[in-house]
């Protein structure tokens, strides 16, 4: 039996033996085959590195600036489409489909897969559009001999434009939906390239905005009415803040006439904008400063479309207005005055003094009410407005279209600047192109709209500065985001400064003076919701509002000299959501919305 046993013990022994000695032939059998294809997945990388380089290469230096460059890319274009060709079909061959499924790496192949996608889809399908329509343009007189704008070039570019665009914004779109990068020089390739093509595409998206619905707005085909709403954020309303004055603009296919500002003393008389019942609720019947809804109080409606229309009402009733067809309306107020006056040029007031494309707001919003009656205040604004946007389409070239298109684009995205027709061809155009301000109503693309009124009558919203922290918290199954947003408003005033300003900017109510009162109206994602509420700091009379269909968060904050109050909530935005979730708020009286995002706990790029 010892004998059977220790031959048994024997065979197993030499049998196992075998099978390690197999195993470990095996793994050097692997692991050449592994170097073999690592180092023919390193070259292939290079490869793919080194057409890229090329491609960018060919492009450096070249604008939309000058002929020559349009010409050298034009001559460029053959060559730069066959880097990114040669790139796309590395980046697709059998190694790199294999290797896009291994763990970690994986995800990282299919997003280089996916940018030398991108980059060859635009050399071959954007740019050939964009080229045309640019050389276009830029080889077209933009300005009739009297310097008033041609519509003409405009029309016959829209299509090529167009066409560029769509294949420019989808193929962005597929870029930033790529997984993030774990890789370092992966990740910084990545976001290198993430940041021009989004600016690219932001850029073209605005030209392409502004050729698809100026030609009709300014008069191509028919003369129009518009009536130019002048705002001062330093008295806040949902959309921007007070009336202050109303002027009037004509187009006439591209002649543009600006006529006489009026103030809006001279549109009180006339009524108010007929409100819906629930804008009364909320806006009249719940104080404390009850809204007249008269000229002065029209942008206290969070959409431009109610502005629009309740500016119509009051508009039919005057002596000026009755006999003449309002097309629609622009909203701006002086930041967006001052973004134009840096592309057009200095403005000297009648008073000698020179407001520049950095200084206008500041002075429009603060320090003419320090030095001037309102009288006076009501001239220098009709001063700025009528040269300022009187030159917006004056001796246009293609430089200066391409300024005011992301002027506009920009301005619009911060509720500086809003545009409302009643011509439903012409305003479908306007919303899509992001020029029309309204509350959340897109399920695809989620914000939360954050809009304050001012109650102690005053300018001290000047003062008021809002900022928001928007954290993600996960990406959901069903194709859902849950948020979570920090919202801060601050009484920047001092009181030693307070004790020195004119009553017209602290106020006069009893208990007010130099505070900020501001009824915060919070609306959650379209199609989304929001949960878990919260406040620190004075909010008082917090209620679930109703406004115009929509639910509404709605509450009072009191703001003391250096005192603060923030809202925390919960956000959840649609199933059909594809964008993060983004900001509308009240402007303030400058650029910039003072949001801070983090959005690195999931990326709704790798979402179902």
């Amino acid at each position: 039996m010892g004998r059977h046993t220790t031959g048994q013990s024997v065979g197993a022994h030499g049998r196992w033996h075998a099978v390690l000695w197999g195993l470990l032939l095996l793994f050097v059998i692997i692991a050449a085959c592994a170097g073999v294809l690592g180092y023919r997945f390193y070259t292939e990388a290079n490869q793919v590195k080194a057409h890229g380089q090329r491609a960018i290469a060919a492009m450096e230096g070249l604008s939309v600036s000058d002929q020559q460059s349009l010409s050298t890319l034009s001559q460029r274009l053959p060559s730069i489409q066959h880097e990114t060709r040669a790139a796309r079909a590395i980046a697709h061959g059998s190694l790199w489909n294999v290797m896009s499924h291994m763990p970690y790496l994986g995800n990282d192949i299919v997003t280089v897969q996916g940018m030398t996608t991108a980059a060859d889809d635009i050399s071959t399908r954007a740019v050939p559009q964009f080229l045309q329509a640019v050389t276009q343009l830029k080889s077209s007189p933009l300005t009739s001999p009297g310097g008033d704008l041609n519509l003409k070039p405009l029309l016959n570019a829209q299509q090529h434009m167009t066409t560029a665009n769509k294949a420019l914004q989808s193929s962005v779109s597929q870029f930033n939906a790529l997984p993030e990068p774990r890789i370092g020089r992966v990740k910084t390739t990545y976001d290198a390239a993430k940041t021009q093509l989004n600016a690219m595409a932001s850029t073209a998206g605005s030209l392409t905005n502004a050729l698809d619905v100026l030609p009709d707005f300014l008069g191509s085909g028919q003369s129009r009415t518009y009536a130019i709403m002048a705002m001062t954020t330093s008295e806040a309303r949902s959309s921007g803040g007070l009336i202050g004055s109303v002027g009037v603009m004509t187009t006439d296919d591209g002649k543009i006439g600006i006529k006489d500002f009026k103030a809006n003393t001279e549109y009180i008389p006339y009524g108010s904008g007929d409100p819906t019942t629930d804008e009364q609720r909320i806006f009249n019947a719940w104080g404390p400063l009850q809204m007249s809804f008269d000229i002065r109080d029209l942008a206290v409606f969070p959409d431009t479309s109610r502005t629009a229309q309740a500016m119509r009402a009051i508009w039919q009733r005057t002596s000026w207005g009755k006999g003449t067809t309002l097309d629609g309306v622009l909203l701006l107020d002086p930041v967006f005055l001052q973004a134009l006056i840096g592309i057009n040029g200095n403005v000297t007031l009648t008073n000698g003094q020179v407001l520049t494309g950095s200084n206008t707001a500041q002075f429009l919003l603060n320090t003419v009410y320090q030095r001037y009656t309102p009288a006076e205040q009501d001239v220098y604004f009709q001063e700025v407005a009528v040269q300022s946007i009187a030159k917006m389409f004056k001796n246009l070239n293609l430089e200066k279209l391409t300024a005011v298109g992301k002027l506009m684009g920009s301005m619009a995205n911060g509720r500086h600047f809003s545009m409302y027709s009643f011509d439903t061809t012409i305003e479908n155009r306007l919303s899509a192109a992001g020029f029309t301000a309204q509350s959340p109503h897109d399920q695809r693309h989620p914000s939360v709209g954050v809009y304050v009124t001012e109650q102690n009558p005053s300018k001290m919203d000047w003062y008021i500065h809002r900022t928001s922290t928007i954290t993600r918290n996960s990406c959901n199954a069903d194709g859902s985001q849950t948020y979570h947003v920090r919202y801060t408003m601050t009484n920047t005033l001092t009181a030693s400064l307070g004790g020195s300003l004119p009553d017209y900017i602290i106020g006069v109510a009893g208990g007010l003076r130099t505070y900020g009162l501001e009824k915060t109206l919070i609306y959650a994602p379209a199609g989304g919701s929001i949960t878990n509420m919260s406040a620190t700091g004075n909010v008082y009379d917090s209620r679930r509002e109703t406004m115009n269909g929509t639910a509404v968060n709605a509450s009072l904050a009191k703001l003391a000299p250096g005192a603060s109050v923030t809202y925390s909530f919960d956000v959840t935005t649609s199933t059909q959501s594809v964008t993060d979730l983004a900001m509308d708020q009240t402007p303030m009286g400058w650029e910039g919305n003072g949001v801070t995002e983090n959005l690195s706990s999931c990326s709704i790029r790798t979402k179902k």
